[in-house]
């Protein structure tokens, strides 16, 4: 029971010692957005899984929007990541680090001074964002990004994934999911540009391909990943008639590039809408390399859909939180029966 979670995969050049990935949890745990010996712990303790994905992690300080997450565009940081990745490959893990630009989803509060929240139009999130100067706050309206914004902002996420490299990290994945920068380009709700950025499918996932793109050249191709949440509408995102079409669009381009896996994020099991089934199969077959599932999984459906070939890796989050030696359990269980 349960061979095909626990077996070893081989991911582009990686070779995982599980299916069983780790997957990106915020925990504000990163004060003056530097990871300290506390996020390090808590790496450290749960090298169990095959592929860690670090919680989101801002390549610029523009991203950094909520508080206390931490960043990847200074020296400091990048010193403060070599700490944590040399730890996690000492556990014979791997680990991905996921660059997060919060875009919209922000608060000046929890930003550093002389930065600004950019968006692809200036519309504003419904509801309210914590603070730790001001508690609860209504989120601002943001600035809409005009084309040096834009052009600057694929720059950053380059650098910190260069940085990401002399950092340690095996690879790096892009936050294209749960209404942040890239998934509020991809989204009518977030973009109503006009120009080459926004309107039609082929504009709206232009930001997402440039950016995939130019990291790829800068580390190649198969030291990314990629998040995407279809059907997401956390952060105000909405489903649009096109949703499949966006998607499968996007799946496509990812997979000419040559990036190493979708990660493809379902969160029904915490009241989402579901990612339709004929959604992830466009998905899957769209894109040629490797595919992470993720939400709501636990062991035995994720064998299931591992041994359907639904996916080739599952990512698990919150039994990761009270259980770093998760994968330990998972096999105690594969013993037992």
């Amino acid at each position: 029971m349960y061979e095909l979670l626990l077996s070893p995969y081989k991911m582009g050049n990686l070779v995982l010692k599980n299916k069983v990935v780790m997957a990106p949890m915020t925990r504000n745990r990163s004060t003056n957005n530097i990871p300290n010996s506390l996020v390090a712990t808590y790496y450290k303790q749960r090298c169990e899984a095959g592929l860690i994905i670090t919680e989101g992690t801002s390549p610029s300080a523009n991203g950094l929007g909520y508080p206390r997450i931490p960043g990847l565009f200074n020296e400091v940081q990048v010193n403060a990541w070599k700490n944590i990745t040399d730890q996690v490959h000492k556990e014979g893990s791997k680990i991905f680090i996921q660059l997060m630009h919060t875009g919209r989803v922000s608060h000046s509060d929890n930003m550093p001074f002389n930065s600004q929240i950019l968006a692809p139009s200036p519309i504003l999130v419904k509801g309210q964002i914590y603070t730790d100067t001001n508690g609860l706050q209504d989120y601002p309206t943001p600035l809409e990004m005009n084309e040096a914004e834009i052009k600057n902002t694929i720059a950053e996420y380059v650098k910190s994934a260069e940085l990401a490299m002399l950092a340690g990290f095996d690879g790096v994945e892009l936050h294209g999911a749960n209404g942040y920068l890239i998934d509020q380009f991809l989204n009518l709700n977030s973009n109503h540009r006009k120009d080459s950025w926004g309107g039609t499918i082929e504009n709206r996932i232009r930001f997402a391909v440039t950016i995939a793109q130019a990291v790829a050249f800068k580390i190649v191709s198969n030291k990314v990943g990629i998040r995407l949440s279809p059907y997401g509408v956390f952060n105000d995102m909405e489903i649009d008639s096109h949703i499949e079409d966006t998607f499968e669009k996007l799946s496509i381009e990812m997979s000419k590039i040559g990036i190493l896996y979708l990660h493809i994020v379902d969160h029904s099991s915490m009241g989402s809408p579901e990612v339709k089934p004929s959604m992830k199969v466009k998905m899957r077959k769209a894109f040629k390399n490797s595919i992470i599932l993720s939400g709501g999984y636990d062991a035995k459906r994720a064998e299931i859909d591992l041994l359907e070939k639904k996916g080739d890796l599952i990512a698990f989050g919150r039994p990761f939180i009270a259980n770093p030696n998760l994968v330990s359990i998972i096999s105690g269980w594969c013993h037992l029966t």
